[in-house]
Protein backbone atom coordinates (compact mmCIF):
# COMPACT_ATOMS: atom_id res chain seq x y z
CA UNK A 1 0.00 0.00 0.00
CA UNK A 2 1.45 3.40 -0.86
CA UNK A 3 1.68 6.22 1.67
CA UNK A 4 -1.01 8.36 0.07
CA UNK A 5 -3.61 5.62 0.27
CA UNK A 6 -2.56 4.76 3.82
CA UNK A 7 -2.91 8.39 4.92
CA UNK A 8 -6.27 8.76 3.19
CA UNK A 9 -7.60 5.57 4.78
CA UNK A 10 -6.48 6.71 8.25
CA UNK A 11 -8.17 10.09 7.73
CA UNK A 12 -11.38 8.40 6.57
CA UNK A 13 -11.32 6.13 9.65
CA UNK A 14 -10.87 9.13 11.94
CA UNK A 15 -13.75 10.96 10.26
CA UNK A 16 -15.99 7.90 10.60
CA UNK A 17 -15.11 7.62 14.30
CA UNK A 18 -15.78 11.32 14.91
CA UNK A 19 -12.15 12.15 15.55
CA UNK A 20 -12.48 15.63 14.05
CA UNK A 21 -15.75 16.65 15.68
CA UNK A 22 -14.40 18.55 18.69
CA UNK A 23 -11.47 20.44 17.19
CA UNK A 24 -11.01 24.06 18.32
CA UNK A 25 -12.36 26.55 15.79
CA UNK A 26 -14.53 23.96 14.08
CA UNK A 27 -16.89 25.60 11.62
CA UNK A 28 -15.09 28.95 11.82
CA UNK A 29 -13.39 30.51 8.79
CA UNK A 30 -9.61 30.51 8.77
CA UNK A 31 -7.92 33.92 9.02
CA UNK A 32 -4.89 33.59 6.77
CA UNK A 33 -4.13 37.32 6.38
CA UNK A 34 -1.16 37.18 8.74
CA UNK A 35 0.17 34.06 7.02
CA UNK A 36 0.03 35.59 3.53
CA UNK A 37 1.49 38.89 4.75
CA UNK A 38 4.82 37.09 5.22
CA UNK A 39 7.21 36.60 2.30
CA UNK A 40 6.61 33.20 0.70
CA UNK A 41 10.04 31.92 1.75
CA UNK A 42 9.28 32.58 5.44
CA UNK A 43 5.71 31.27 5.72
CA UNK A 44 6.36 27.62 6.52
CA UNK A 45 9.08 28.41 9.05
CA UNK A 46 7.02 31.12 10.76
CA UNK A 47 4.01 28.82 11.02
CA UNK A 48 6.16 26.03 12.46
CA UNK A 49 7.71 28.33 15.05
CA UNK A 50 4.34 29.85 15.98
CA UNK A 51 2.78 26.43 16.47
CA UNK A 52 5.74 25.46 18.68
CA UNK A 53 5.24 28.66 20.74
CA UNK A 54 8.66 29.99 19.73
CA UNK A 55 8.82 33.77 19.48
CA UNK A 56 11.13 35.79 17.22
CA UNK A 57 14.40 37.01 18.74
CA UNK A 58 13.10 40.59 18.55
CA UNK A 59 10.24 39.70 20.89
CA UNK A 60 12.66 38.09 23.34
CA UNK A 61 14.76 41.26 23.27
CA UNK A 62 11.67 43.39 23.95
CA UNK A 63 10.83 41.21 26.94
CA UNK A 64 14.39 41.51 28.26
CA UNK A 65 14.31 45.28 27.83
CA UNK A 66 11.05 45.54 29.77
CA UNK A 67 12.45 43.42 32.62
CA UNK A 68 15.62 45.48 32.78
CA UNK A 69 13.61 48.73 32.93
CA UNK A 70 11.62 47.42 35.88
CA UNK A 71 14.78 46.22 37.63
CA UNK A 72 16.42 49.61 37.04
CA UNK A 73 13.41 51.46 38.47
CA UNK A 74 13.58 49.37 41.65
CA UNK A 75 17.36 49.38 42.00
CA UNK A 76 18.64 50.92 45.23
CA UNK A 77 22.36 50.38 44.68
CA UNK A 78 24.26 52.74 42.35
CA UNK A 79 26.70 50.10 41.04
CA UNK A 80 23.82 47.73 40.28
CA UNK A 81 21.91 50.52 38.53
CA UNK A 82 24.98 51.26 36.39
CA UNK A 83 25.26 47.61 35.39
CA UNK A 84 21.53 47.48 34.56
CA UNK A 85 21.79 50.65 32.44
CA UNK A 86 24.70 49.15 30.53
CA UNK A 87 22.85 45.89 29.92
CA UNK A 88 19.72 47.81 28.93
CA UNK A 89 21.71 49.81 26.39
CA UNK A 90 23.23 46.62 24.96
CA UNK A 91 19.77 45.06 24.54
CA UNK A 92 18.44 48.22 22.87
CA UNK A 93 21.33 48.20 20.40
CA UNK A 94 20.81 44.48 19.70
CA UNK A 95 17.11 45.14 19.08
CA UNK A 96 17.83 48.06 16.74
CA UNK A 97 20.27 45.91 14.77
CA UNK A 98 17.83 43.00 14.56
CA UNK A 99 15.05 45.28 13.34
CA UNK A 100 17.35 46.86 10.77
CA UNK A 101 18.35 43.40 9.47
CA UNK A 102 14.69 42.51 9.17
CA UNK A 103 13.95 45.74 7.27
CA UNK A 104 16.80 45.08 4.87
CA UNK A 105 15.57 41.54 4.18
CA UNK A 106 12.13 42.88 3.28
CA UNK A 107 12.34 46.47 2.04
CA UNK A 108 8.54 46.66 1.69
CA UNK A 109 8.37 46.82 5.49
CA UNK A 110 6.25 43.68 5.79
CA UNK A 111 7.39 41.65 8.80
Amino acid sequence: MNWTRLAESRIEEAIAQGGFEDLPGRGQPLDLAEYFALPAAERAGAALLRDANVVPPEVELLKSIAKLKVALEHSQEPHLADRLREELQEKRVALALALERRRRRDPRGID
